[in-house]
């Protein structure tokens, strides 16, 4: 086994690129304690508090924001979250690109924000990301995955559990694995 040929991925290869996580290991690591100490046993009424703490870290939070105290981020730095917007129980923003909410955009509880992928093409495994990008005034609902690279358009909402892997259009309802637009958000 030692010397076997790997088809299609070697994982003994794989490397994150210098300047990948656009913080050193260091921070990321002090930001992983914070999240797991004093972000996450906050009381649920510490708003406050929260966007206090996610902008020590570097990230863009607008006045108003409510952050559920179970909300993950793993590189607050890249995230911006407009004013009044709400981010619910659970929801993962795993940020390894920017991940952009607008403003008065509702969050509701287990969205997962995924900008990470593979190049599964190369050997090495090949770690990227593309940045996410949510316009004001959009309902997300529940248990909701939104893939790399993909705009929601402004005023669009999106049905619970499902998988958005393309842009979706303004003032849209959409829903479905994988989302779709159905119909006008208002007729």
């Amino acid at each position: 086994m030692v010397n076997e040929k790997r088809e299609y991925q070697d994982l003994k290869k794989f490397k994150v690129s210098k300047g990948f996580r656009g913080k050193s290991k260091v921070i990321v690591q002090l930001w992983w304690i914070v999240e797991n100490t004093f972000f996450a046993m906050s009381p649920q009424f510490f708003y406050g508090w929260r966007r206090f703490l996610l902008r020590l870290f570097g990230a863009k939070i607008g006045k108003g924001v409510l952050i559920r105290s179970t909300a993950k981020f793993t590189y607050p730095w890249k995230v911006s979250i407009g004013d009044y917007s709400w981010i619910g129980e659970e929801t993962v923003f795993y940020s390894l690109d920017e991940i952009s909410i607008g403003t008065h955009v509702a969050i509701a509880h287990g969205v997962y924000f995924n900008t990470g992928l593979h190049d599964y093409t190369t050997e090495e495994f090949t770690i990227m990301s593309k940045k996410i990008i949510i316009k004001d005034e959009c309902w997300i609902t529940n248990d909701v995955y939104i893939a790399p690279g993909v705009t929601v358009g402004k005023g669009s909402v999106v049905g619970a559990r499902s998988s958005v892997y393309n842009n979706m259009p303004e003032g849209f309802i959409c829903y479905g694995n994988p989302a779709k637009p159905i119909k006008k958000r208002i007729e």
